[in-house]
């Protein structure tokens, strides 16, 4: 088995840890093979590295952090990557030296974590101590093993709620509210609807109030930026789901890079077409991520490619600014009308995670600090914040006063900095939007009444425009699609003993280059060098590297659902 050796190793150390603290005199009956005060409020700290970054992270000097330090004893001590590598360079010094920290969120680098044998299996730990745990992921505990050859459970789902029901949509293709309004909010559904407002406010509008040049499209493509706001657009647009770089054939299981697929090929040689009209921003792929924030925040951008949580923070200072005819409204834009966005595609239980290192000295105490976190008492704090404070109960029902809602949309850095509400989601397993605790209302404050209700004037206007309620509404919903069976393939955990990391590396330094190449030429030249890296990916291994990847997905598909593949 692939992983043997590992799992062995972490469950030594894990059952010699818990010999070493039982010796110490540990006497609960309740905890079993747990350690000294692991039922206790004791003060301890735990180390965490996330590999996302969160400039909010205030220590636990928040209202939700203290809470929970003086409900558990338990403080973090937090690490985050504020680089653009997706916590890659860190993680892999980690598995090179053996120096972990007691929590991680590695992200999409669980599977080099767990072949350095970082990682212990969480399964026994959840069975003795978890109770919430287990409520939470009744019926689902084959989606939390690692893979078909080693089952064991390495990480917790903390990148999605369980019973995740999306009500909104937060991103995709996006324009300024007053686009659409001056142009008395035309059809935005394709590609050339898109390019047509673009181009007629720009027409009208070359240059903003206060003289600077308007931007009518800016894309980020600073490290792994050019995957949300360039590359993984190109699939949205054409009808696929996100399966990371892979399209996955619904029928065969089979994997390809989804580049290949010459509807994608379309969807950049538009991108090429903006570029030489002028439409496309020249500095899209040589700016930094905080260049492109800084003149999103200026209010000089009418569109964008993009997903709301990573430009939220521009959006936000606008607000701040009181401009809020500048923020943006979400359109399905799809390359032509014969594609359906699958934005909305139910892919389960499947999302990146937390897990215990072999480096941390209490695996009892983290996992029902981790199993407190799941708690219906915990849920409620991590999502409301604490009652009388940042909610109240009137007739059994949580509101949140209108103050305190006003500071949550339009001053969101600060307010989460000084509350921690949403903060903490990363360290816990938890319900999804639309999932309701057993007082009737709903763990999380994303639901349809309250979204409608925290609309600002300005987005509600172009709702209305449009007929619809919600953003959401303007999208194929996920009643339109069949649950994806694999979850989603950029989840996929890869072996490190196979030659699959080195070749998936040079696809992607050839991807990277020549993508924005293709973009940025003129358009006679477009062909050649799209059709030059398709060549280039193949002679770099990628035929091989898709075949690797096929067994894998069917292998995750014969985990979760029983198919004899």
């Amino acid at each position: 088995m692939k992983h043997k050796a590992p799992k062995t190793i972490a469950m030594l150390l894990l059952a010699s840890t818990m010999l070493f603290t039982a010796a110490c005199g540990n006497t609960n009956e309740e905890a079993g093979t747990g350690t000294e005060g692991s039922d206790s409020t004791e003060p301890i700290t735990l180390t965490f590295f996330g590999a996302d970054a969160s400039p909010n992270w205030n220590k636990m000097q928040d209202a939700v952090g203290q809470k929970i330090i003086e409900e558990t004893g338990v403080t973090i001590n937090a690490e985050y990557d504020i680089s653009s590598g997706g916590g890659d360079d860190k993680i892999a010094l980690m598995a090179a030296s053996g120096d972990y920290p007691d929590l991680i969120f590695p992200k999409g680098n669980l599977s080099k974590l767990v072949d350095a044998g970082a990682m212990i299996d969480l399964t026994d730990l959840i069975e003795e101590h978890a109770p919430n745990l287990k409520k939470l992921y009744e019926g689902q505990m084959d989606r939390l093993k690692y893979s078909l050859e080693d089952p064991a459970i390495y990480a917790l789902p903390t990148n999605a709620g369980v019973g995740q029901i999306y009500f909104d949509a937060g991103g995709g293709f996006n324009l300024q509210h007053k686009v659409v309004k001056e142009l008395g909010y035309p059809e935005i559904k394709t590609l050339d609807d898109f390019e047509t407002a673009l181009r007629e406010y720009y027409a009208k509008h070359p240059t903003t109030e206060d003289g600077q040049p308007t931007i009518p499209l800016t894309l980020s493509a600073d490290g792994w930026r050019i995957m949300i706001t360039v590359t993984n657009p190109a699939f949205g647009a054409t009808g696929a789901p996100d399966d990371g770089e892979y399209y996955i054939n619904p029928e065969t299981y089979e994997a390809m890079l989804h580049y290949k697929r010459p509807e994608e090929k379309e969807y950049f040689r538009w991108l090429n077409k903006m570029y030489n009209e002028g439409l496309l921003d020249k500095d899209s792929f040589i700016q930094k991520d905080d260049q492109y924030k800084a003149k999103i925040a200026s209010g000089r951008v009418l569109g964008l490619i993009d997903q709301g949580w990573a430009y939220g923070d521009a959006e936000n200072a606008l607000k701040t600014a009181g401009k809020y005819d500048e923020t943006y409204g979400h359109y399905p834009v799809s390359l032509d009308e014969t594609f359906k966005r699958a934005d909305f595609q139910d892919i389960g239980l499947d999302a990146y995670g937390i897990g215990i290192t072999t480096s941390n000295e209490d695996p009892v105490r983290t996992i029902k600090f981790l199993d407190w976190l799941a708690s219906d008492e915990a849920q409620v704090l991590l999502n409301w914040g604490i009652e009388g404070e940042h909610y109240v109960l009137e007739d059994g029902v949580r509101k949140i006063p209108e103050d305190v809602q006003e500071r949550k949309s339009n001053d969101n850095a600060n307010f989460t900095k000084e509350t921690g509400i949403s903060l903490y989601t990363v360290f816990s397993a938890h319900y999804g939007d639309g999932v309701k605790d057993p007082s009737g209302n709903y763990y999380t404050t994303n639901f349809p009444e309250e979204i409608v209700k925290n609309y600002h004037e300005a987005e509600k206007e172009t709702l209305a425009g449009y007929g619809v309620e919600t953003w959401k509404d303007l999208f194929p919903s996920e009643d339109e699609f069949p649950v994806k069976e694999w979850g989603a393939a950029y989840n996929m955990p890869v072996p490190s003993n196979t030659d699959y990391n080195v070749t998936f590396q040079k696809t992607q330094d050839i991807i990277q280059k020549r993508i924005p190449e293709a973009i940025v030429s003129t358009p006679d030249k477009f062909d050649q060098i799209y059709d030059t890296m398709l060549t280039e990916v193949d002679k770099a291994g990628a035929v091989e590297m898709e075949q690797q990847y096929t067994e894998w997905v069917k292998a995750r598909v014969e985990l979760w659902t029983g198919k004899d593949l």
